[in-house]
């Protein structure tokens, strides 16, 4: 069984000391252990999450996204229905054995598991691996939690079982990978429920809340609905009249997993009177932009739950939102797939004139872009890199689709207006304008050394050069992967460097795009062999000199006994967190 990272954002910096490359130095090495990086909607200009809690940061909008995708459990992974056992068995477990605990967490394993789900109505149980980076990451932020509800008497627990250790356990709960937490109600073993909240204390702590106890507060009079007002800067309110009505229901459910708000609801018909409403309707207070929105329930088909959790994303947006670390989940959690970035320099007062037409431009296209603005003076070097920008270029614009990662520039100089803003949009749309593709540019020597440079500018012209066959490695910089099977690299180039017919490359996939084929994961090994046809295949063997050379020799395929690495399959879901794959 072969051990992959989580998947990492496309054309990212370096990640940090909690990202992709400590889960790889973590994680059991396998032949074809692969940096994957996320198809479709993805987060292409996002650094790597810097620590614990940062996988979501406290922003739940992402959540809301699990009813729209249909999604019951974090990552589409181990739905909580594995085989299931018999009540009886619950008796099995050993008798008077005491639970231990460690930082106020309780530690379970095959035989106390049934004794705790007894015991603890509530029991929120994280899968580690002793190994697992993003675990470690996790541990404190776990601990400090079981604190918070002790504290808070709230009627909810924590424990964990080692997983590796527990093979009995992660089987019967479909454990795929690490940390998993699933949440257990009033002794049910058989369905569990997946956690999809953050992975700091607080988040912890108000997601068990929600369950435990009231997703909303039911308001009573105009001084209740102000306090709640009061409370937040993103308040939804529930006006139904009858809150025996399943709609009632449905905007409860939702109100559990939305962190991010604070939601009420009401039936109170002098607090429909104060609010200027007659019939059953969703408010959304915001103390920004317009300051409200409604979104008035179907009379006849009811309250849809898809439609309002796209409602309560849209509209929980600022209409134009400043990027940086803390505002980025936010961002790529709308899931709003148009993104159009200003990019400026904060410090001029010529860039920051454009702000006002550049705001003017977003309320026709509120839901269906977002309006992102960079500042060139800050630490958005990434952004910046992504795009293939420099900090001297600004003030302009760039837009981008993160579900299929192109990216558009607007033709010509002329200034940045709220005219301007919308034609650019309309260019894009309308398919007049043509994305555009990063390329470094061609070295000098790309030629010279035994493993040959490509860039987006010569890639064609050689990988499609019909009398060579040629095999190509895309990689990243900061891939542990790539780097291991660097040297196998080397001395595969080197053995084959008088074959005149035989080409052995590389292509940092990281700084060139090309417009027939996106990498979505390194390192990828692709071979063009010779011929007008312009074909390409996939290797998927063993990354080693042996494996590799009797792929060439054989003119491109593996020996029937050869065996072969995993494909690289995308991890859904994966705006909830990062996990390390078993």
């Amino acid at each position: 069984m072969s051990s992959r990272c989580p998947p990492c954002g496309l054309f990212m910096p370096p990640p940090p000391s909690r990202g992709c490359s400590q889960a790889l130095s973590s994680l059991r090495k396998g032949p074809g252990a692969t940096c994957r990086l996320l198809l479709g909607p993805q987060s292409p200009y996002l650094p790597q999450p810097l620590g614990p809690g940062t996988a979501m940061d406290g922003q739940l909008l992402p959540v809301l996204l699990l009813f729209l995708l249909g999604a019951s459990g974090l990552q589409g992974q181990g739905q909580g229905q594995g085989p299931e056992r018999p009540s009886e068995d619950l008796l099995e477990d050993t008798p008077g054995e005491e639970v231990p605990k460690e930082d106020g967490v309780l530690v379970l394993n095959h035989r106390t598991l049934g004794l705790a789900l007894q015991e603890y109505p509530a029991l929120l149980v994280e899968f580690f691996a002793p190994w697992c980076g993003h675990c470690k990451a996790l541990a404190p932020e776990y601990s400090k939690a079981a604190a918070l509800l002790a504290a808070e008497s709230v009627t909810a627990t924590l424990a964990k079982v080692d997983g590796p250790a527990e093979r009995e356990l992660t089987e019967e709960f479909g454990v795929t990978g690490y940390p998993t937490l699933k949440f257990f109600r009033d002794g049910n073993r058989t369905h569990p429920e997946e956690y999809t909240g953050p992975r700091e204390a607080k988040g912890i702590v108000e997601w068990l809340k929600r369950r435990v106890g009231s997703s909303a507060t039911r308001l009573e009079d105009e001084e209740g609905a102000q306090a709640l007002m009061d409370a937040g800067d993103v308040v939804v309110i529930g006006f139904f009249q009858d809150l025996e009505d399943e709609d009632v229901a449905t905007f409860l459910a939702l109100a559990r997993d939305a962190l991010d708000m604070t939601f009420g609801f009401t039936d109170q018909p002098k607090l429909f009177q104060k609010f200027g409403l007659t019939k059953d309707t969703v408010v959304l207070f915001k103390k920004f932009d317009e300051g409200r929105a409604d979104f008035p329930v179907d009379e006849e088909l009811g309250l849809d739950l898809g439609d309002l959790s796209r409602f309560l994303i849209t509209h929980s947006m600022l209409l134009v939102t400043e990027f940086s670390h803390q505002t980025s989940r936010r961002i790529f959690g709308a899931r709003i797939l148009n993104h159009l970035l200003l990019f400026v320099n904060q410090t001029l007062a010529s860039h920051r004139e454009l702000l006002e037409g550049f705001r003017e431009a977003a309320p026709p296209l509120r839901g269906q872009v977002l309006f992102v603005v960079v500042d060139v003076d800050a630490s958005n070097d990434h952004v910046l890199q992504y795009f293939g920008l420099k900090a001297e270029e600004a003030p302009t614009l760039r837009l981008v689709n993160i579900e299929t990662t192109k990216k558009y520039a607007p033709p010509g100089g002329g200034p940045i207006t709220s005219a301007s803003v919308a034609a650019f949009c309309q260019m894009v749309f309308s398919g007049k304008l043509k994305p555009y593709l990063l390329s470094q540019e061609v070295p000098p020597d790309w030629d010279q050394r035994p493993v040959k440079t490509l860039v987006g500018k010569n890639f064609e012209q050689v990988a499609f050069d019909e009398t060579k066959n040629v095999f190509v490695k895309f990689y990243a910089p900061w891939c542990s992967h790539c780097k291991e099977m660097a040297p196998a690299w080397e001395a595969l180039a080197e053995k084959y460097r008088d074959h005149e017919d035989i080409i052995i490359a590389e292509l940092d996939a990281t700084a060139n795009e090309l417009e027939a084929f996106t990498v979505s994961g390194f390192p990828r090994l692709l071979y063009f062999p010779a011929g007008r046809d312009r074909k390409m295949m996939e290797y998927k063997g063993n990354r080693d000199l042996e494996s590799f050379s009797k792929f060439l020799d054989s003119g491109g395929e593996l020996p029937a006994e050869a065996p072969t690495a995993p494909f690289q399959e995308p991890l859904a879901n994966s705006s909830v967190g990062p996990r390390e794959e078993l």
